[in-house]
């Protein structure tokens, strides 16, 4: 799958390769395909091993013969590496037939048969190349002693179950257009799928290097939790590049690109946690430069077009991401140079008001919407139905306005700009006493969810958390607890937070079916990864940051740590069914789950980054 405009322009060029070994007169298809009323073939049958080591590898047993196939992804390349090797001396004649099925397709789309597919393939010393469709890239398929033989089929109605479980298309053909043989009793069959040219004959160089690369991002947590050093291997896989020097975070795997809420909520756990403090600031750079009207963008677009701007938090998180930077790196000369006029721009247009109502009212607190539009996290649409549109004053806006506020006043502090500090503690000021007189639900004993014009949401959700975890709090130490309490005994799972108390009408504990069944259960119960984060920081904090509080936290990660062997293998999934046993849904690796949970560890469970055990 080649980005094709990085981070974006996501095409998928090889789809699979079917396999077929030859030991002597026997044939063995290792793949395995579903198809209109059948599984052909059956190569699961053969599959006798699989391991990370640290590459996915798949061992068959075919007759008696042993066959390891390894493959993974060339880091900064649009390159794909494998080899099938023997792991046994079999006497008998061993032969592998591989052919290669392509889709070229967008990855939101599947392909199907059709008469315009250039069949053409041109060949090189050591690599064959297709192009089936004008402007895509070529594919190559570099081999490193394979013998070629033309193809030219199709082959029809590959089902895909998870398609069919979601209520989309799930129907595909893929296109064969040639075979590569290799005699394994010779030599060991080396491949890298590329848009360019490679040499096959160095995949036992590249994957020595990329070992190397993966030792190097854990090399200073040696003494770590084995559970943090999987967590920033995980953490890696976000973080790429936008254009040809900025850098920018996927939000998940394998259908979101870059966001920037997401962005900047994962920033701290993806690039500060792991000390990738140049590539934090370039992402801070590239987000920037797309200010606009004060606000951040929410979504860079596939196809290139401008970028959209339909989130009210993102470009509060940003000051979020800005102060966890200097707090760990201490660089305010950087921030001052290149980000502080950007904060200062930030609060005049959130004072005179920009897009979709965002302004501050004369109460001190931030409000925002309109109809049609979701502007929090909480964003699920279909159609024109808007599940929950929080419009007004939502609770986690306010705590992140108030954080801003409190922010840009110190570093104006720092930076001597005695006017714009003033007026910052005058209006967080202003924002703490009407947030607290306005948003505590003495009843209930907890944070109203929303406020819109004058009329409370008492929902129970999880969004009143961020009012404890983030760093400058509007609550007294007993509303913190009180809010802690509500959410841990309404919606805390060994996964995270339920979205919406199972108390509530509204909610849904399962998470599946069509777009609109998706949709309308995605924030109302679903549970969501990432806020396992905030909360274990909010649950610390609350109970004074003892080191009895930091081991009931650790132990409740236990069940995102057996969740690292299970859906996406060694990373963290976007969400989990409400309702027990919490089946992991959506995107198998998603960024701010990731981040969240491994910022948490060190921040809140460890505390001292330099000291874990």
């Amino acid at each position: 799958m080649a980005a094709t405009r990085p981070p974006v322009g996501r095409t998928v060029l090889l789809s699979k390769i079917e396999e077929r070994l030859r030991v002597g007169d026997a044939i063995y298809d290792l793949s395995t395909n579903q198809y209109p009323g059948a599984i052909h073939p059956n190569g699961y049958g053969y599959l006798s091993e699989f391991r990370l080591d640290p590459m996915p590898t798949f061992v068959y047993r075919a007759g008696n013969v042993l066959l390891e196939k390894t493959v993974f992804m060339i880091q900064g390349e649009n390159s794909t590496a494998l080899r099938y090797r023997l792991l046994n001396n079999p006497e008998t004649d061993v032969r592998l037939e591989l052919l290669p099925l392509i889709a070229f397709r967008d990855y939101h789309s599947l392909t199907h048969a059709n008469p315009s597919l250039n069949r053409e393939v041109q060949t090189g010393p050591a690599w064959c190349a297709v192009r089936p469709y004008e402007g895509l890239p070529n594919l190559f398929l570099n081999h490193d002693g394979g013998a070629a033989q033309s193809g030219g089929d199709w082959y029809h109605n590959f089902e895909y179950e998870e398609e069919r479980a979601r209520g989309l298309d799930y129907h595909e053909d893929l296109y064969n257009p040639f075979a590569l043989w290799f005699n394994l009793r010779e030599r060991a069959a080396c491949l890298i799928a590329s848009t360019e040219v490679r040499d096959a004959g160095s995949f036992e160089k590249v994957r020595e290097a990329e070992v190397r690369r993966r030792q190097d991002l854990v090399q200073d947590w040696e003494a770590s939790d084995g559970f943090v050093r999987d967590l920033l291997l995980a953490a890696d896989q976000f973080v790429v590049r936008r254009g040809e020097d900025r850098k920018t975070v996927i939000a998940g795997y394998p259908w979101f690109t870059d966001w920037g809420r997401d962005t900047m909520i994962t920033l701290p756990g993806l690039a500060l946690i792991p000390r990738r403090f140049d590539e934090a600031k370039r992402i801070l750079c590239a987000f920037a430069e797309h200010c606009d009207r004060g606000m951040l963008p929410n979504r860079f677009p596939d196809a290139g077009e401008p970028p959209e701007y339909n989130t009210v938090d993102a470009t509060l998180w940003f000051f979020q991401a800005i102060y966890a930077l200097v707090t760990k790196t201490g660089d305010y000369a950087f921030v001052r140079q290149r980000l502080f006029d950007t904060l200062v721009d930030i609060l005049r247009w959130h004072l005179s008001g920009t897009r979709y109502n965002i302004k501050a009212d004369r109460d001190g607190l931030l409000r925002s919407g309109e109809p049609g539009v979701q502007l929090t996290w909480m964003d699920a649409k279909v159609g024109d139905w808007v599940v929950t549109p929080r419009r007004g004053k939502a609770v986690e806006i306010q705590a992140l306005w108030y954080n801003a506020l409190r922010i840009l006043e110190h570093l104006a502090g720092k930076y001597q700009d005695l006017e714009t500090e003033q007026l910052c503690a005058d209006l967080a000021s202003k924002a703490c006493a009407s947030f607290n007189g306005l948003f505590w639900n003495s009843q209930a004993g907890c944070l109203y969810d929303c406020i819109e014009n004058g009329r409370p949401d008492a929902a129970i959700r999880p969004n009143q958390i961020f009012a404890v975890s983030l760093p400058f709090s509007m609550l007294p130490v007993e509303r913190m607890k009180q809010v802690v309490e509500t959410v841990t005994r309404d919606l805390l799972t060994p996964f995270g937070l339920r979205s919406l108390s199972p108390k509530d009408p509204g909610y849904r504990g399962f998470y599946g079916g069509d777009p609109r069944r998706r949709d309308g259960a995605y924030h109302q119960g679903t549970v969501w990864a990432w806020l396992m984060g905030p909360y274990v920081t909010a649950r610390v904090r609350a109970n004074g940051g003892t080191s009895e509080a930091r081991r009931e936290a650790a132990a409740l990660l236990t069940g995102l740590r057996d969740h690292l062997k299970d859906a996406g293998l060694g990373t963290i999934s976007e969400i989990f069914d409400g309702d027990p046993p919490h089946a992991p849904k959506g995107c198998i690796a998603q960024a701010w789950s990731v981040a969240e949970v491994l910022r948490c560890i060190v921040e809140d469970v460890i505390s001292d980054e330099r000291k874990l055990t």
